[in-house]
């Protein structure tokens, strides 16, 4: 259970669902966590709280992804309650399904200033703050990517160019001794989805019975992903996407 003892990581958009349960597993394992939050600071508590109930270190950090300097506060916070960093979950996102008819400016660049830009600055950050021992950095895109569902056109090109950045940043931070990597998760029954109206929906039953594993993803089929890329046991592994998905390509 100290996999990743002595370690401390950000967890962007960690006030529930995939983020709370990365942040909370990231912390069973031994590190100290910044559980990051835009407007749920009730969440990120009871994720706070959670994590020091069994004996872990965690701070809640306002800040929204896509303003940089929101981001810069985030790393801030953190060297002033950790000294340093060895973890980046970019978790934080946003997503929405729209018909080709329905497309706005606004909508196109809400997604892509979280999904993409949000990374790319908080990656930039982690960079800075990460020792000579280098450093994670795991990046939460989706099997949307690969599958290319309807109406989802601005999200899949959000999460396709996450992939892509995932594999610049593999090569231009490798020398420096930061990995780069990606988790591509299937659909997970979180309170986003219930909220969206996916679960319990005909598109649900759609992607469950494509799905080999024949079941929707929970947040807790996500997190022991993320501890191996956070942790020694991925040390020769850059670059990669993941896709935990139950099988569904």
């Amino acid at each position: 259970m100290s996999k990743l003892k002595g370690k401390v990581a950000i967890v962007t958009g960690a006030s529930k669902g995939i983020g709370a349960d990365i942040a909370k597993g990231l912390a069973k394992e031994g590190a100290s966590v910044v559980v990051n939050y835009a407007s749920s600071r009730e969440g990120a508590d009871k994720v706070v709280a959670d994590i020091v109930k069994n004996g872990g270190k965690a701070i809640a950090v306002q800040g929204d992804v896509a303003k940089e300097a929101d981001v810069k506060r985030i790393f801030a916070e953190t060297t002033k309650a950790f000294g340093k960093l060895d973890v980046l979950v970019n978790n934080a996102g946003v997503y929405n399904f729209t018909p080709i008819e329905e497309i706005t400016e606004e909508g196109f660049h809400s997604l892509f200033n979280t999904n993409v830009l949000g990374a790319l600055l908080a990656a930039r950050e982690a960079v800075k703050l990460f020792g000579s021992n280098g450093g994670s950095i795991i990046n939460i895109g989706s099997v949307v990517s690969d599958i290319h569902p309807p109406t989802s056109s601005i999200y899949t090109a959000t999460k396709g160019a996450l992939d892509a950045v995932t594999g610049v940043l593999a090569k231009e931070l490798g020398p420096k001794k930061i990995r780069v990597n990606s988790i591509n998760p299937g659909m997970i029954e979180t309170e986003g989805t219930h909220t969206a109206g996916i679960i319990g929906s005909d598109w649900e039953k759609g992607t469950v019975a494509q799905t080999p594993l024949g079941r929707v993803g929970q947040p807790t089929d996500i997190t022991p992903v993320a501890v191996f890329l956070a942790s020694d046991d991925s040390g020769w592994l850059t670059g990669e996407t993941l896709v935990v998905s139950g099988g569904i390509r």
